[in-house]
């Protein structure tokens, strides 16, 4: 009796880019969520409005590494390491740091979605740092992150009656 050898998954979540109506999804759950929208009349932009949720900086303070993917030499990749001038810059070289943004999927009046079939190692701390940016810059808005189809539906669900309670009328609901 011959064994299957069965290969490990290696390497990062790559999804398959589907196109419709025009738009380039990232995903194939970015286009059924796109689709229940339109179906229920509900308006929201795709991937429209970048955050920031860390601004840029400079680094002046030396730092001994490798580059981030651990290839090449361990040296300085920070700054100078000079002291602050009067003013608070560095006086000499620092590195500049990038600002960390993020953009959701789809946004409406008074929602987010990010749909988010397997997210790879750096959504978790991203996601926590958007969910900061909403909480101190727009703490009305509602949030959501489906991960299957069901929960696109329940998305569509939960804001048809958000929208049913702001206009003052009650939700009924079958039996």
């Amino acid at each position: 009796m011959k064994r299957i050898k069965r290969s490990k998954k290696r390497g990062p979540v790559v999804s398959k880019k589907v196109e419709y109506d025009g738009i380039k999804f990232a995903s194939g759950l970015e286009k059924y969520m796109y689709i229940a929208l339109r179906e229920n009349g509900i308006n929201a932009t795709y991937e429209k409005i970048t955050y920031t949720v860390f601004e840029a900086f400079d680094f002046g303070n030396r730092s001994y590494e490798r580059t981030m993917n651990s290839k090449g030499e361990f040296k300085n990749r920070g700054g100078a390491g000079e002291p602050l001038s009067e003013r608070g810059n560095v006086m000499g070289y620092s590195k500049p740091m990038r600002a960390i943004k993020y953009t959701p999927d789809f946004e409406g009046n008074g929602f987010i979605i990010e749909c988010k079939g397997r997210p790879n190692e750096t959504f978790s701390m991203r996601w926590k740092m958007f969910k900061k940016y909403l909480r101190i810059n727009n703490p009305t808005v509602i949030l959501f992150k489906p991960q299957n189809q069901k929960e696109c539906d329940r998305t569509i669900e939960l804001i048809l009656e958000s929208r049913n309670i702001s206009r003052g009328k009650n939700i009924k609901k079958g039996k």
